[in-house]
């Protein structure tokens, strides 16, 4: 079960934030802090789930996410950034990316064209 936690914010929505092994393949960072920003948590969970990570639960408040975190996702025109999740408390200095630049699957190269012989 991942990491995470949520903060209600004065508005009504809610940053929900999760600590997730990453889905890309093994070149990748070895997990991830996803930050949501929504009208509430199940509204959070359910545009990760759309997004194709489907076993996302968010039981109990054990990481929430920082000021700084809320902050980050609040001035984010999508509301939903990521980034490399700190290892045993370290501060990470990486920077927040869009979630579309973890879910990106690489393109394969063109086959070469073979020219037909007559």
């Amino acid at each position: 079960m991942a990491a995470g936690g949520f903060s209600k914010l004065p508005n009504g929505t809610v940053v929900v934030a999760l600590n997730l092994p990453s889905p890309s393949p093994a070149g990748g960072p070895a997990g991830v802090r996803v930050l949501v920003h929504a009208q509430n948590r199940a509204r959070a969970l359910t545009r990760l789930r759309n997004l194709g990570l489907r076993a996302i639960y968010l039981r109990g408040n054990t990481a929430p996410p920082t000021p700084d975190e809320i902050t980050a996702v609040l001035h984010h025109p999508d509301g939903l950034i990521w980034r490399t999740a700190p290892d045993g408390g370290v501060a990470v200095t990486e920077l927040w990316h869009p979630i579309r630049a973890l879910l990106r699957t690489p393109v394969p190269a063109p086959a070469p064209a073979v020219a037909p012989r007559g």
